[in-house]
């Protein structure tokens, strides 16, 4: 389960960082230790020796105090490591989420790309990291400084509590009753920040055409209204502030003065010292006064600040398609298409009504312009996307009705972007199945052509701490062996050859042909649209399914991006030579 708010948002984020957060509530309670002793060291202080003429007692009593503020300063220094254990993790997992959840619109949702995710993801998260840093810092120690206040106050002069208590707790209760306005204010500061940076982005990249037209005077009218709307918010922000000021006058001022107006029945019928009334008007003026100002600013500023921004972040997220689990799907089951559309957004369909049968053994190139569609079919047919009409079945139930663990197990997807990770090379190969042995390996190894490499980088066991030393080509090699070794009944290679030779190409193809699965291919050249027994024309109508002498008198469209493909002679005068097949544009997803 996703997510819904940014509290949960944020639980999550920190949910390996507990031991952390329990390390720095400990060392709180030292840095607290001043707060707590304050009043009750100066009324020692003055009772027990300045006021009964001893004063190195009285001195003794404020070299505590000294000590006290020595151990806050070690214990504050000592919990700035765990703070970074706390805030540093915390970026890249909200990134994670900013990342997943706008990939996860496109891909699982067919929604079109935010540019405006960009912005969210460089500056709502450095703000939530930022002000989690300096929410950690600040008002966790005021907060316990608060209640350590009260604390000395109920040890000192207990009595003195009936002019402290009542104003404080009708002070908080007013400041919470008052952060829903303001966080609804917060809100609408952010919002106007997110509508700035749009309409700045689209006036500035779009300038050109601005100047072209003639529409500066438009454009800086646009722009105008956005600049008052994030002032007007920011001025009603300020304006519904100004209640941090009566929250203070009530919870910290009007106590110390109801203790000065009360000291002679404090000291009389109270039975209070003159140097308890003063280590009360300490912890008063010295503790309470200041945590309380300083919390209600930090909370009513940073803390709102901070869950708006938690809120937008959680508001980013997305989920995937629900999958219901059905298990298992045997592996001559058929994978198939019927009447599927597919379209971004609200353009036209970049596929439409698809229809297709693969079954166990069947051999299928894609083929088709650049941009028209080949990596939509090849992601739709391995359940990354979904399409907006139709289905995709296997074995008779819908991809959406597997869970993730089925349909990897079926079927394989290997992307043109081929993905190598910091590991060793069998950790690599065993990624998605992870008990293959040597034997497993080696098959795949051989099949594809991949000895050599492998006896380069050093065998199975070798570390690759750099994936960059490897070229595109080896990284494709190896993401193919990666599947190989998976054994996925259906393989789709969405252009995963592209920079291989030729000869290198027909190995892997081969390869994955000859294990008796299913192969789907998005040809980029025409000696793989050669190899397959099947061809799937897409030229921007209704797919056509062929052989390849069937579509060259049936499809004008595959006859001539046949010649384009065919019509590429070598650098070199000598006309002896064959014409060789060239690699056409990768197409566009």
């Amino acid at each position: 389960m996703r997510p819904d708010t940014g509290g949960e948002l944020l639980r999550t984020a920190l949910r390996d960082s507990r031991p952390a957060l329990w390390r720095i509530a400990g060392w709180s309670m030292v840095e607290a230790l001043p707060a707590l002793l304050y009043g009750v060291l100066v009324a020692a202080a003055l009772d027990h020796g300045f006021l009964a003429g001893r004063p190195a007692t009285g001195v003794a009593y404020l070299a505590l105090l000294a000590a006290a503020m020595i151990a806050r300063a070690a214990a504050t220094r000592a919990m700035f490591p765990w703070f970074a254990a706390i805030v540093e993790p915390l970026r890249d997992r909200l990134v994670r989420v900013v990342v997943t959840g706008s990939l996860g619109r496109a891909v699982w949702h067919g929604e079109p790309a935010d540019p405006s995710a960009v912005a969210g993801l460089t500056q709502h998260v450095e703000t939530v990291r930022n002000l989690i840093s300096a929410l950690l810092r600040t008002s966790r120690q005021l907060a316990v400084s608060l209640i350590v206040t009260v604390v000395g106050l109920a040890a000192l002069a207990p009595r003195a509590l009936v002019l402290v208590l009542p104003p404080l707790a009708a002070a908080l209760a007013l400041f919470r009753r008052q952060l829903r306005t303001l966080a609804a204010r917060q809100r609408a500061v952010v919002r106007a920040d997110e509508a700035l940076a749009r309409g700045t982005a689209e006036v500035f990249g779009g300038i050109r055409d601005v100047v072209a037209c003639g529409a500066q005077r438009t454009a800086a009218a646009d722009l105008t209204h956005v600049v008052e709307e994030h002032g007007r918010a920011s001025r009603t922000l300020a304006i519904a502030g100004g209640i941090r000021i009566l929250v203070v006058l009530l919870g910290a001022q009007l106590p110390m003065v109801g203790v000065i107006v009360a000291a002679p029945w404090l000291t009389g019928a109270g039975g209070l010292s003159a140097g308890q009334v003063v280590g009360v008007l300490t912890y008063l003026a010295s503790s309470l006064e200041p945590a309380l100002r300083s919390l209600v600013t930090v909370v009513g500023t940073w803390g709102l600040q901070l869950a708006v921004t938690l809120g937008r972040l959680a508001a980013q997220q997305s989920t995937p398609p629900a999958r219901t689990g059905r298990l298992p799907v045997p592996a001559e089951a058929a994978l198939e298409a019927d009447a599927v559309t597919f379209a971004y957004g609200t353009t036209e369909p970049v596929v439409q009504d698809l229809s297709l049968t693969l079954r166990r053994g069947d051999h299928l190139a894609v083929v088709g312009p650049s941009g028209i569609g080949k990596s939509t079919v090849a992601a739709m047919l391995a359940g990354v996307a979904a399409p907006q009409q139709g289905r995709i079945t296997v074995g008779g139930v819908c991809l959406d009705d597997l869970d993730e663990a089925a349909l990897r197990a079926h079927v394989s997807l290997v992307p043109q972007e081929a993905y190598v990770f910091r590991a060793t090379l069998r950790e690599n190969f065993t990624a998605l199945r992870p008990d293959a042995g040597d034997d497993v390996l080696d098959e795949a190894v051989d099949a594809l052509g991949m000895r050599a490499l492998v006896d380069r980088l050093g065998g199975y066991h070798a570390e690759l701490t750099d994936p960059d030393v490897l070229s595109a080509g080896e990284r494709q090699l190896v993401a193919a062996a990666r599947v190989y070794v998976h054994g996925a009944p259906v393989v789709i290679l969405d252009e995963a050859t592209c920079h291989l030779d030729p000869p290198a190409e027909a190995r892997v193809e081969e390869a994955f042909a000859a294990r008796g699965g299913t192969l789907v291919v998005i040809a980029h050249r025409i000696s793989s649209a050669l190899r397959a027994d099947r061809i799937l024309l897409l030229d921007g109508g209704r797919p056509v399914l062929g052989g390849h002498a069937e579509l060259l008198h049936s499809a004008p469209s595959y006859a001539d991006l046949v010649g384009h493909w065919m019509d590429v002679r070598p650098r070199t005068p000598d006309r002896s030579q064959p014409l060789r097949p060239r690699m056409a544009t990768p197409a566009t997803k």
